[in-house]
């Protein structure tokens, strides 16, 4: 079996990587059922499921902003 490729894209997480990628460089847990929550919230999205790591930071602040919980 071929070894995974170790390189992330931040234009295409799956929401495990990102929860891993966002708890380690922030010092909080991310789980993947919080940004699944989040996705469920309106977060957005790639076309396959993945989360554009800008995309998803834009739409926190703009969340944020608005007061939204």
């Amino acid at each position: 079996m071929a070894e995974a490729d170790p390189r992330l894209n931040p234009a295409a997480l799956t929401l495990a990587d990102a929860a891993r990628l966002l708890s380690g460089a922030g010092g909080q847990r991310i789980s993947v059922e919080m940004l699944e929550a989040d996705v469920a919230a309106g977060a957005p999205t790639n076309a396959d499921g993945t989360l554009n790591l800008v995309g998803y930071a834009a739409w926190l602040v703009k969340e944020a902003a608005s007061g939204a919980d």
